[in-house]
């Protein structure tokens, strides 16, 4: 009896264990199902989670483990989300959408795609609710072929008939910018809802399409589809997009009069068309809309109001959205920045730059560039390279848009070590193949007279555009290398690479410094006849200084009378600067007065015209062209040179003794002009356009720039290195010849860049032919 009691209260305590188990994991399991149904839990919640689920025998039960899966992949967990599906035996539709909608949702396009790919190689037909993830996943991708390998899926197996299906397939054929197979979905639709006629609708906008877009939005109106703020913004935004700010000014206004209140987006979007057109009234008026409708607040439209004053010149109103701006952030400062330069007004922009930089405001690259960009076009080009290392050591990294503005700089003053230093960056950051960096380095090789590292540049090119072959026919141009010219032109043409107006501008101008004078003519009649291209006041303005300085003067003229449209300074300024070389002072006084008329503010053509009285010792109209200047409170332009040397840019001024080797300089240069003279070189007074004795016109002569730049040089530069000097006035011929007898006396390879051309001085010989 006892026995039985004993061995009952034994078999009670094992049914006691066996239920408190069971009771202990219905209560985990509950707790582990409260637990997945958050979405707070961290990454290590979720391993100890997964952990338990396996200690308990939970792994094998779908809805665990989708959960799961879910969590894993909201941590981006790729390779533990891949373990866990492949562990599960009998994965599901909804196991993968779990995932495919997850990543989806975090723009995790790639992995959305990779189990979508899974999810058919386990024969699972997906339901209409994975489509439009997979699809968006293609569309921010931009992969157009999985796309449609996707559309053929979807056509196939009956999917493609649910609309949001459709829908998504017209996002991604017009993000894709494939406007016809959006439209062929679109036809295709049995129920053409708002958002699909919005993302055509904004598809052809920033196409430029505006018929089609009328047709579209006309068909929402006829199918009794109402447009809604997302139609409305994407017509203004894609116009803008396209450049055609008229439309988006015109459907900002519709929208205004169909009783849709444009929101912040509106603004933002139709503010930069509205500065494209320079339509300020315009603009005021939507000023006036924004602080009706309390957006003074939204950062994006106070910068565009800031971005869109500074195009239409109104500074002061761009000044003052600028300061009465609240909180101000990086946006409105580049817009700001960009609106000084924008009106030439670099010192505002430098000094406003600068000011932000003291108020720890956090400048990033486009801040950086801008102003990069400012002191490049606006002549301060040593400032743009001091900037550029600034920039690099605040730990801003400069990008593809940084270096095309930073290249002009060095190009500009010759800074051949910095450019080639910017040339090493784009290397190691792997930019150099973009086309407009390639693009860029061509230029700034050319400009810095080596042309054949411009032309190495542009042979390793992988892609070339329109900007690269004018790039290097422009420098080909600028050397005087008409033959190069003309070669690259072919090779273009064999490229399939249709040639532009710049294409031609580099055509006839290197024909003209080399002297081609029937090439050029030719080249000019086949640029409208072959090519369709009708020529512009600048190829005018090349043909006339090819017919000119090649002594055709009458023929220059009577081109001038014959052209299509009102010559202009630089037509007029082409046959002036050739009347000095010919001495034609009949033809130099009607020029001149055409160009005071044209530009009664320029003192170059004065003084162009005062040197030609000057070179047939007409003194008396010299004074007279020179009282006129001062009655109008013009001064010539001093000559200025620069050079590089040991990676810093020396300026000198003509006549000026600052520069701390002066005394040197002119000491190395009186011992050259003995040594000329040794060898019968004498000085060419007769550029010397003043009425002095002899010795005096000497003198002035030792004072021209480009020759105190080339002395210096050879004071501060190893024996046979190359020297490098720009001028911002032409070469004068003394100098010219003075520059030739150095190259042979002093064994050195010269390069002097002036306002027409590059001057390859070697061996006493100019690579000019002495036609410049």
């Amino acid at each position: 009896m006892y026995l039985n009691k004993g061995k009952a209260n034994t078999n009670t305590i094992t049914m006691s264990k066996q239920a408190l188990r069971v009771l202990n994991n219905h209560h985990s399991t509950t707790i582990i199902f409260n637990s997945l149904n958050t979405t707070t839990l961290s990454l290590p919640q979720t391993r100890q989670i997964h952990a338990q689920i396996i200690r308990i025998g939970l792994h094998l039960n779908s809805h665990f483990t989708t959960k799961l899966l879910s969590l894993y992949a909201n941590h981006l967990q790729f390779t533990q989300s891949n373990n866990l599906i492949k562990s599960i035996q009998h994965p599901d539709v909804f196991t993968f959408s779990t995932l495919i909608h997850a990543y989806s949702k975090l723009n995790h396009f790639t992995q959305t795609i990779y189990f979508f790919s899974q999810m058919i190689s386990h024969g699972l037909v997906p339901d209409t609710r994975v489509i439009p993830s997979v699809v968006k996943s293609c569309t921010g991708l931009y992969d157009l072929k999985r796309g449609k390998q996707v559309h053929g899926f979807c056509l196939t197996s009956g999917l493609f008939q649910d609309s949001f299906v459709q829908s998504s397939f017209i996002h991604l054929y017009v993000k894709c910018g494939q406007l016809s197979y959006a439209r062929k979905v679109f036809d295709e639709m049995s129920e053409q809802d708002v958002v699909s006629c919005s993302a055509l609708v904004s598809g052809y906008a920033r196409d430029g399409c505006v018929k089609e877009v009328k047709l579209v939005f006309g068909r929402m109106i006829e199918i009794g589809v109402e447009p809604n703020l997302v139609s409305w913004n994407g017509m203004v935004a894609g116009f803008n997009q396209s450049g055609l700010c008229l439309e988006a000014v015109m459907v900002f206004r519709e929208m205004h009069l169909s009783g849709f209140k444009p929101d912040g987006t509106t603004v933002s979007s139709v503010l930069p068309a509205v500065g494209d057109l320079e339509d300020v009234m315009v603009g005021v008026q939507i000023h006036g809309y924004v602080y009706k409708q309390g957006f003074g607040s939204d950062k994006c439209v106070v910068s565009a109001l800031i971005d869109m004053y500074g195009k239409c010149s109104c500074v002061g109103m761009m000044s003052l959205v600028f300061e009465e701006m609240p909180d101000r952030d990086v946006g409105a400062c580049n817009a700001l920045v960009s609106g000084f330069a924008r009106n030439g007004l670099t010192d505002d922009a430098l000094e406003a730059f600068n000011r932000l930089r003291n108020q720890e405001l956090e400048l990033n690259v486009v801040s950086w560039t801008s102003i990069i960009a400012c002191c490049s076009q606006h002549g301060k080009d040593i400032e743009a390279l001091d900037l550029f290392r600034e920039m690099q050591v605040s730990g801003v990294k400069p990008n593809a848009v940084t270096i095309p503005c930073l290249l002009p700089a060095c190009g500009n003053i010759a800074a051949l070590m910095h450019g080639k230093a910017a040339h090493g960056f784009s290397l190691r950051t792997g930019i150099s193949d973009n086309v407009y960096v390639g693009s860029a380095l061509i230029d700034m090789y050319a400009n810095c007279g080596r042309i054949n590292l411009a032309r190495l540049c542009f042979d390793r090119m992988p892609i070339r555009n329109i900007v690269c072959w004018n790039a290097i026919m422009g420098g080909y141009a600028m050397h005087g290398n008409a033959k190069e010219v003309i070669e690259i032109f072919h090779l273009m043409a064999k490229s399939d690479q249709k040639p532009d107006f710049i294409t031609f501008t580099s055509l006839l101008s290197a024909c003209s410094h080399s002297g081609f004078t029937e090439q050029g003519e030719q080249f000019f009649n086949k640029m409208s006849k072959d090519y369709g291209i009708k020529p512009r006041i600048e190829h005018y303005a090349c043909l006339v200084t090819l017919l000119s300085r090649a002594g055709k003067l009458k023929e220059a003229f009577s081109t001038i009378e014959n052209m299509p449209f009102e010559p202009d300074a630089c037509v007029w300024g082409a046959l002036l600067s050739s009347c000095r070389v010919h001495n034609n002072i009949k033809l130099a006084e009607m020029a001149a007065n055409k160009l005071f008329e044209l530009e009664p503010n320029n003192p170059g053509n004065y003084v162009l015209l005062s040197n030609i009285y000057a070179n047939k010792g007409l003194w008396k109209e010299v004074d007279r062209v020179r009282d006129l200047m001062k009655s109008m409170g013009m001064k010539k332009n001093p000559g200025c040179s620069w050079i590089e040397i040991k990676n810093k840019v020396h300026m000198l001024l003509a006549g000026d003794a600052s520069h701390p080797q002066m005394s040197e300089v002119l000491e190395k240069l009186d011992n050259m002009s003995m040594e000329m003279k040794k060898f019968g070189c004498l000085p060419v007074t007769s550029f010397v356009l003043q009425d002095v004795e002899d010795q005096e016109k000497e003198h002035i002569l030792c004072g021209h720039s480009e020759k105190l730049a080339v002395v210096l040089g050879l004071l501060n530069t190893p024996q046979g290195s190359t020297l490098q000097v720009i001028k911002n006035l032409r070469i004068c011929g003394d100098c010219h010849d003075f520059i030739k007898f150095i190259s042979k006396f002093e064994q050195r390879q010269i390069f002097v860049r002036d306002t027409n051309r590059f001057h390859h001085f070697k061996d006493g010989l100019c690579s000019c032919g002495d036609y410049w």
